[in-house]
């Protein structure tokens, strides 16, 4: 399958929703993007807590972090998250 999409002024661009279903995406999953060397780019889901199974129930505690960081602007979002990327690795 095959979608073109138009890079926007500022660098954004939408993930198609006919990917997003295919794969998954939620709305607040982190992803990552990986450079091939080339002129390609993977976009990956990102699992950054151990029982992120989306089946689970959530504790309180990361209800409560999910409520905090939905109430910040998107910069400080990407900010925290990369935050938590960088620990969960430095953990690995």
């Amino acid at each position: 399958m095959s979608i073109n999409r138009i890079l926007g002024k500022r660098g954004r661009i939408t993930i198609p929703q006919e990917f997003r279903n295919l794969v998954g995406f939620k709305y607040n999953d982190v992803l990552s993007f990986t450079w091939d060397g080339g002129d390609s780019v993977v976009v990956k889901r990102e699992k950054i807590c151990d029982n992120c199974a989306g089946k689970q129930k959530e504790s309180k505690e990361k209800e409560a972090m999910r409520a905090f960081l939905d109430q910040m602007p998107p910069e400080f979002q990407k900010a925290a998250l990369e935050c938590l990327l960088a620990k969960e690795r430095d953990r690995a």
